[in-house]
């Protein structure tokens, strides 16, 4: 096998490994609930993008802002935005994704 055809078969590879139906997330668990939502500004609409809100992280212990970010839209598809939602005494978040 030629590096170009190993290349082409690399990235094919690769573009399968991260297309939204395979991508796996990390499950995140948090011991206390999330402080609340910052007030954010969203910027004017960009079209074929949507604004994913900024939200909460858990990391190394405690609760980390992630401001809010424009996502490249998916034809065919709706944004459904990451949230934090409660599981017994823990916190767990559902990251963001695209639905049909």
């Amino acid at each position: 096998m030629t590096i170009l055809k190993r290349s082409k078969a690399a990235l094919a590879a690769a573009a399968l490994l991260l297309s939204p139906a395979v991508f796996a997330q990390a499950v995140i668990v948090a011991p206390i609930a999330p402080p609340p939502p910052r007030v954010e500004v969203m910027p004017a609409p960009r079209p074929g993008y949507v604004w994913q809100r900024g939200h909460w992280r858990w990391a190394h212990g405690r609760y980390i802002w992630v401001p809010g970010h424009w996502r490249l839209r998916h034809a065919g598809y709706r944004w459904v935005p990451g949230h934090w939602v409660q599981r017994g005494p823990h916190w767990r978040w559902i990251e963001g994704h695209w639905a049909r």
